[in-house]
């Protein structure tokens, strides 16, 4: 009986071993079975993050826009040397860690022969470093088209104190943005200090808008999206009650529509909420509030140059422009909306609707100075058989072609002429 009763309980505990198999743990010690617990899914920005569809036309264009940033760094370091218009290649490797790099300075310069022009120093017979006068006459390029550009970036400073909750921003957070903006390295002394009449300088670190034209104030309080949905209004023929408060949707190719997302969308589209240049109490409902976000973000980034920016650097205007909640979890609520790159070390947030098959559907002078720059950098060792020829080779050419040239204008008998009237005999 006994060892009837012994083998049932031996069979019992072999079947649950099956179904759960025994863990130790040196901290639980007497929990011979661990218990299975199914968990929901998380929904969380991390997630999303991890889950979301890639652009990989994006990816691949701010992998580019990195490497273009070293460049222009060492190019600017470069610059700031005393000792003359060149730089040698011991002393650019102690800048690896300044310009965020994996490999060696010099390593990295030779692959971009049409931006740096590595050559031996004629005395010192070390490798030295120079910036080529395409890349010099580009970056001089891009400064020139900012400072004419300087009328479109005060629209833009008064645009983004118009969207601020109080007129109010910080300098700080202009600057982290200031290439984004189109602004010039000195636009404190050059832009902020010099129109009074649009904003003034509350202390060294506080932009006031000054109250001017109501007229230009409310032309300048027409958002991005607002404009977009007019013309979807007029050309399209749509209701007022489906663009009112519409957003442009641009899905990534191959992103998965789940079930009852289409009908979310419809009504997310629908629900009413305070514009972003709107004086007006902020509703507190959950989803007018985050759709409010959504618009605020949006301008924003129209107001960019190239329609892009660091998803850290929003989080310097979260207090000024109202945006209190979580900014990753909102965009990545919204992939038809925006979109996000991990590429590199930062996390770079594009407005979709402005891009086409990794380019700006409606480019600016600033953007291609960029884009040009960005082409210049993208060549790599492609057609530089010129470039790598020395000097002595090129002296050597340039003889040879003046003797050829000469060889062939002579009009009297030259050596070999003999050798015809020879053989005729």
């Amino acid at each position: 009986m006994n060892s009837l009763k012994s083998l049932r309980y031996s069979s019992i505990r072999e079947a649950l071993t099956q179904q759960n198999p025994i863990k130790s743990s040196s901290l639980c010690p007497f929990y011979l079975y661990n218990q299975r617990r199914w968990l929901k899914p998380v929904d969380s920005a991390q997630t999303r993050l991890e889950n979301r569809t890639r652009d990989h036309r994006l990816d691949k264009l701010v992998a580019q826009i990195r490497k273009l940033s070293i460049v222009l760094e060492i190019s600017k370091l470069m610059s700031c040397k005393k000792r003359g218009p060149f730089v040698s290649l011991q002393l650019m490797s102690r800048w690896k860690n300044l310009v965020g790099l994996n490999v060696n300075v010099g390593a990295f310069v030779g692959k971009y022969p049409h931006a740096f022009e590595i050559f031996t120093h004629p005395f010192r017979k070390n490798l030295c470093c120079k910036v080529t006068e395409k890349l010099k006459v580009l970056i001089d390029e891009e400064e020139s088209v900012i400072r004419e550009c300087e009328v479109d970036a005060v629209k833009r400073i008064k645009k983004l104190l118009l969207l601020s909750r109080n007129g109010v921003l910080r300098v700080h957070a202009l600057r982290l943005i200031r290439k984004e903006l189109g602004l010039p390295e000195d636009f404190r002394d050059s832009i902020l200090a010099k129109y009074t009449s649009d904003f003034r300088l509350v202390d060294l670190e506080t932009l006031e808008l000054v109250d001017g034209d109501g007229d230009d104030e409310k032309s300048l309080c027409v958002a991005k999206v607002e404009e977009w949905r007019e013309v979807e209004y007029r050309e399209k023929w749509l209701s007022e009650f489906e663009t009112n408060y519409a957003f442009p949707i641009n899905l990534p190719t191959g992103f998965k529509i789940e079930k009852g997302f289409r009908e979310e969308l419809k009504y997310w589209q629908r629900v009413p909420y305070v514009k972003p240049y709107e004086r007006k109490e902020i509703s507190r409902g959950l989803e007018r509030f985050e759709k409010r976000v959504v618009a605020v973000i949006h301008e924003l980034l129209s107001l960019t140059v190239e329609k892009m920016v660091e998803v850290e650097r929003l989080a310097h205007f979260r207090k000024d422009l109202g945006i209190e909640v979580n900014v990753r979890e909102v965009i990545l609520k919204h992939p038809g909306v925006f979109y996000v790159s991990t590429k590199g070390s930062t996390q770079t947030l594009f407005l979709r609707e402005a891009y086409s098959k990794g380019c700006l559907i409606e480019p600016n002078p600033i953007y291609n100075v960029r884009r040009k720059m960005l082409d210049l950098v993208l060549l790599k060792t492609r057609h530089s058989r010129k470039l790598l020829r020395t000097e002595d080779e090129a002296r050597e050419e340039e003889k040879r072609d003046v003797l050829i040239g000469s060889y062939e204008d002579w009009e009297g008998e030259r050596d070999g002429d003999w050798v015809l009237p020879i053989l005729g005999k």
